[in-house]
């Protein structure tokens, strides 16, 4: 069995499954695109990566079921995704998916890429198998987020034989922003902005995986040592502690609001489907005390 692991000096903060993210608006429902700055398709151009499926957005008029009986059930489901294409207005879902406003209509509702790179740029770098129309349905993607690096495993979908291949990487200083995107399904996208400008827009598991991959990114990383808390606050993880198996990472988070969110985290613990994930979490105020949740705390 290979499970990829960090260097000896290098600590492990995020390891969570991503993939290139999907349309939800109505015009690009399951489609994605890849642009160079003039808005031009490079997948045709990008190296090693094998041929997958050609999108083109659907007009306002444009059923999503092409095909469907003319009586009965068949024309009864095609009428009703009619109403609901209609009460989707110009392409934005509106109510009916719950996406709210899209905050980039001309890249989640218009078009959809999910990478943007001019020629030579770092996103064009990013590998094939994140990409879900193109990878095989037995592999999966995990995003590696450390201290130093952040990478991009290739693994099968396999608890007991994973087989680990790092298929990417570059340093944490090459990337500019990570953002947390609204207008999406279940509320999994987020953007990476690298310092030459490239961007690629990915999707976690769950929000979970979002959020993990996105905190891990801020910069400066957020982390705070336990002397740092309060003594209300060292009680409190000391009771989160009691019951969970020895041997997992505690990782405290100062968040934006003041909250503290901490994390326990066993790295033995890899699942295929989404990662390693959360043993046990909290997020606490000064005192130790649950928290109020405020947008950016988990």
């Amino acid at each position: 069995m290979t499970i990829w692991q960090p260097d000896p000096d290098e600590t492990l903060i995020a390891r969570r499954a991503v993939t290139f993210a999907t349309g939800a608006a109505t015009p690009v429902s399951g489609m994605r695109w890849f642009r160079d700055t003039e808005r031009r398709d490079i997948q045709g151009d990008l190296p090693g990566w094998p041929e997958g499926p050609h999108y083109a957005v659907r007009g306002k008029g444009e059923s999503r079921l092409r095909k469907g009986g003319k009586f009965g059930a068949g024309l009864l489901l095609v009428a009703t995704l009619g109403v609901l294409e209609s009460l989707a207005g110009s392409g934005s879902t509106g109510n009916v998916a719950r996406l709210g406003t899209p905050e980039e209509p001309e890249n989640e509702v218009e078009d959809f890429p999910v990478l943007w790179a001019a020629p030579g740029t770092l996103a064009r770098t990013l590998p094939w198998q994140l990409d879900p129309a193109r990878r095989p349905d037995a592999e999966r993607t995990h995003m590696i987020v450390t201290d130093r690096r952040v990478l991009v495993l290739g693994l099968l979908d396999d608890k007991d034989d994973p087989n680990d291949q790092v298929l990417w990487e570059t340093e944490r200083s090459s990337i500019a922003s990570t953002k947390r995107k609204k207008f999406s399904k279940s509320g999994k996208d987020f953007t990476i902005t690298f310092v030459d400008g490239s961007w690629c827009r990915l999707a976690g598991w769950n929000t979970g995986c979002r959020g993990d991959v996105t905190r891990a990114l801020e910069n400066p990383l957020p982390l705070m040592d336990p002397d740092e808390l309060t003594p209300g606050q060292q009680q409190a993880v000391r009771k989160l502690l009691q019951d969970k198996e020895p041997g997992g990472r505690l990782l405290i988070y100062r968040r934006p609001s003041g909250n503290v969110f901490v994390t326990y985290r066993l790295n033995d613990r890899m699942n295929p489907t989404y990662g390693i994930g959360s043993a046990a979490f909290k997020l606490m105020d000064s005192t130790g005390e649950n928290a109020k949740f405020q947008e950016g705390d988990i």
